[in-house]
């Protein structure tokens, strides 16, 4: 029986997951004030119903950086997701496609940019960290080129890696040692269908596209010491201008919150932006994205695609944002959960509930087409 609901995928991602990778999955940066708001602030604006408005053909087709999308939706890059499932990203990213929609690879996947290619019909988005070395950037920007990835999300809110309680409490990060080492192990030992399927016929569970320079050999050992010595405080501008010289293609940036960085991103020449705040997984106490979406709308949605994410549970959250005048929303949490749930079949099927959310909000708003999603099905707080 499918779940009815991406509640009920995270409830039973949870169930399957070893507590330290679910906690990882769902967890944010402190407090987490940001991740409850980013999920309160959608939940509260309130949509206009209208009636007797011919809503018998719905069409929720759109275009994102050239490429027509069965719906303005694209799964977010989420770090090792290869972990939710055996070789995960491949699984999601063949999911995305099979339902139109694109996939985009985090820098800091279990699964490598080639092993995602692979029998894929379509192109798919890599995302990409600035790095202290910028050869490796530089590298990695060249074999996502080869590849033929279509567009690079490039990542800019990391300069720095903010605390995660949660990942300290379960074991994930923190001091090293066999006590840690031996939580996580019981933990795994708590989920035997994982630990089969993933633990053991999922390997090599390293972060494929940091083998290279990661020495320990590109395991999440490795990789927790690597990224807070390796993510780069003495980011700038010049940095995209730099990311920009080297990609031909939709450069996308991620992290904008402020217009005024919208504006600066602009003046770079980048193709979009993403109004995000990291899924509330860097400052805590950020505006979500929905708080930070209008004025960013209005300082340069004429100039490039803006694109938005963080707190979207639901296809009514898709239109929600979508009614604030972004042009497609990222979704990442989400498809985590149907991943470490049920794996392809389970994106699969939060896809299609998402289109389905998407497509009652759209008919009960009387909307018809994407296009016609705006701020006027949204109703004005009395």
């Amino acid at each position: 029986m499918h779940p009815a609901s991406i509640s009920d995928y995270r409830e039973l991602a949870r169930r399957r997951l070893p507590h330290f990778l679910y906690e990882y999955v769902d967890g944010g940066a402190y407090g987490e004030v940001t991740l409850r708001r980013n999920v309160a602030d959608l939940e509260a604006l309130s949509l206009r119903q209208r009636v007797l408005r011919e809503v018998s053909q719905l069409d929720l087709s759109s275009e994102l950086f050239g490429t027509r999308c069965a719906m303005p939706v694209a799964l977010a890059p989420v770090g090792m997701a290869g972990m939710c499932a055996r070789r995960g990203e491949v699984q999601a990213a063949r999911a995305a496609e099979h339902a139109g929609v694109p996939f985009c690879l985090s820098t800091v996947s279990v699964c490598p940019l080639a092993e995602v290619a692979q029998g894929l019909a379509r192109p798919f988005w890599f995302q990409l960290y600035i790095m202290r070395d910028r050869e490796f950037m530089r590298d990695l920007i060249g074999e996502a080129i080869a590849l033929k990835c279509s567009a690079l999300v490039f990542t800019v809110d990391l300069p720095v890696f903010s605390t995660r309680y949660r990942d300290m409490r379960s074991g994930l990060s923190g001091s090293p040692g066999l006590r840690r080492s031996a939580r996580r192990l019981m933990q795994i030992a708590r989920r035997p269908a994982w630990a089969w399927d993933v633990g053991v016929q999922g390997r090599p569970h390293v972060l494929g596209n940091l083998v290279p320079v990661l020495k320990g050999g590109g395991g999440i050992e490795d990789y927790l010491g690597w990224i807070g010595r390796n993510m780069d405080p003495a980011i700038h501008w010049k940095d995209l201008a730099w990311v920009r010289s080297l990609w031909p293609g939709p450069l996308i940036v991620k992290g904008i919150l402020e217009a005024e960085d919208a504006q600066a991103a602009a003046d770079c020449g980048v193709d979009g932006i993403v109004v995000s705040n990291h899924g509330g997984r860097q400052l805590d106490g950020a505006l979500s994205a929905v708080r930070a979406l209008p004025d960013i709308v209005a300082a340069v949605g004429d100039r490039l695609t803006i694109m938005a994410d963080g707190g979207v549970r639901s296809g009514l959250d898709v239109v929600r944002l979508l009614a604030l005048g972004a042009r497609g929303v990222l979704v990442g949490r989400p498809w985590a959960y149907a991943l470490g749930a049920r794996g392809a079949a389970g994106v699969t099927h939060m896809l299609e509930l998402l289109a389905a959310e998407m497509r009652v909000a759209m008919a009960l708003t009387g909307c018809t087409r994407v296009a016609e999603i705006n701020e006027r099905i949204l109703a004005r707080d009395t």
